[in-house]
């Protein structure tokens, strides 16, 4: 019965500190969010947070930095090599669209960087003069 007292009173504790710290912070900023309107309206491309990804500059990916599997399904995917993988045997980096993608991807990576490689050719034109 003790312990379940001072269990309650440290939760209530917790409680009180991080609503007073809420209140504080929405004093600070002069407002409140009236709902996920007013908060995708103040988020723009500049915001940071958790939910940015890092994409790498002047990085580029085999195969033209195409999604693999988009190539094997017979689609041109473009990437901004966001999600990669680098192969262990010869340290070339692949480039996905999506999280999916690449999961896929690794199941059975050298069957599909064959089969990547096989739908490129055929896909990507030959570029004149070449």
């Amino acid at each position: 019965m003790k312990l379940l007292t001072l269990t309650s009173r440290l939760f209530a504790g917790v409680m009180v500190i991080g609503l007073s710290t809420a209140a504080h912070a929405v004093e600070a900023n002069g407002q409140a969010a009236t709902g996920a309107s007013d908060m995708r309206s103040r988020l723009d491309a500049t915001s940071v947070g958790i939910w940015k990804s890092y994409v790498p500059r002047g990085v580029k990916g085999e195969l033209d930095s195409y999604d693999p599997i988009g190539l094997i399904a017979g689609a041109l995917i473009k990437t901004d090599c966001s999600l990669n993988w680098r192969d262990p045997d010869d340290g070339k980096l692949y480039c996905f669209a999506s999280g999916t993608s690449q999961v896929y991807f690794q199941d059975w990576p050298k069957t599909n960087i064959r089969k990547a490689s096989e739908a490129y050719e055929r896909l990507v034109y030959p570029k004149p003069g070449s």
